[in-house]
């Protein structure tokens, strides 16, 4: 059987029934990926023609449109001869799956409804920015949350919103402290930094969004990329802004990063733009070609801002999201 890997044009001679990331790696194809299992999604590639199938993994292919089908090289097997779309051979990255045991450093109210954790991990954890990793607090608590910083840092730092209603924001915000012991497994996501290329970059944030939009600027900084940073924070009222000295100290060590915050709501003292995000940068931009967009927040803000950047000019393979949905549960 065949497969034809696009971009590079390549064609792999596979043993039907073949797993499709053991034949890539055979072959010297540069492919990202981690956990191996189907759950970190660093894998996700697309399917042009042909006959593949896949176990699992449906919760990484929501953010593109119907049309299109990908799957998770790790999860999927050849059946048939079939083309292949894999995303920027030259971005690959690789970084092994873990579970750490990490211990409670920090406890900090960012706003009226975002606690930020600190965490002091037992080994270190290798991931890229903008990435995830899922927090273990009890067998029974149990969420993904956005790294904030580098893993250079040394400690991890994660911003949580608080919801009233959360089974484990409750067990945060009434149990946790300082000195537990927290499992953390990553990394997770496919929303990282890519630094081998000088375009543009835009970040857009809503609400706790702002954590991984945090590591990726960082991350840029850290690595004296000198493309220009134009980030968007979206947030519902301003008392809902946070970090605001954080984006102030990355603007004067980054002197091509511009900062806009919106709020939905109005408050004339606060001095933001007023509006949802995506009309901020739809007032601000006629043509993003040429750009690419990292974005995290809630699912219908990712989904109406791919959709604007699409109609602006950006490719859709350099549209990064991550989208995370809210539970009480």
């Amino acid at each position: 059987m065949e497969v034809l890997v696009q971009p590079l044009g390549k064609r792999l001679d596979v043993a039907g029934g073949e797993n499709l990331l053991t034949a890539l790696q055979k072959h010297d194809i540069p492919i990202s990926y981690s956990c191996m299992a189907g759950r970190c999604g660093t894998c996700r590639c697309r399917v042009i023609e042909g006959a593949i199938h896949e176990a699992g993994g449906d919760e990484f292919h929501n953010a593109e449109h119907a049309t299109q089908r990908h799957v998770l090289a790790c999860q999927s097997i050849v059946t048939g001869n079939c083309a292949i779309e894999i995303p920027e051979p030259d971005e690959v990255v690789v970084h092994p799956a873990r579970i750490v045991k990490a211990t409670v450093t920090a406890l900090t109210d960012l706003t009226h409804d975002i606690r930020m954790i600190r965490l002091a991990p037992s080994k270190p954890l290798s991931f890229s920015p903008g990435q995830y990793a899922m927090l273990q607090f009890t067998p029974d608590h149990i969420r993904p949350y956005s790294m904030a910083r580098l893993a250079s840092d040394g400690e991890l730092e994660f911003h949580v919103r608080m919801l009233p209603d959360g089974r484990v924001t409750r067990y945060i915000g009434d149990t946790l402290k300082i000195g537990d012991t927290v499992r953390v497994s990553g990394p997770l996501g496919t929303s990282y930094l890519r630094t081998r290329n000088d375009a543009p970059i835009l970040c857009i944030a809503g609400g706790t969004g702002l954590a991984p939009v945090l590591s990726i600027v960082r991350g840029a900084i850290a690595a004296d990329l000198p493309n220009p940073i134009h980030l968007y924070f979206g947030v519902r009222a301003p008392r809902d802004a946070y970090g605001l000295d954080w984006l102030r100290e990355l603007s004067q060590r980054h002197p091509r990063l511009r900062v806009d915050i919106v709020s939905t709501l109005p408050d004339d003292d606060a001095g933001l733009r007023t509006g949802l995000v995506t009309e901020a940068v739809a007032a601000d931009f006629s043509d993003l070609q040429g750009w690419r967009a990292y974005l995290c927040g809630a699912p219908p803000m990712v989904d109406a801002a791919t959709l604007l950047l699409r109609s602006k000019g950006v490719q859709p393979g350099h549209i990064y999201a991550d989208a995370f949905h809210a539970t009480g549960t």
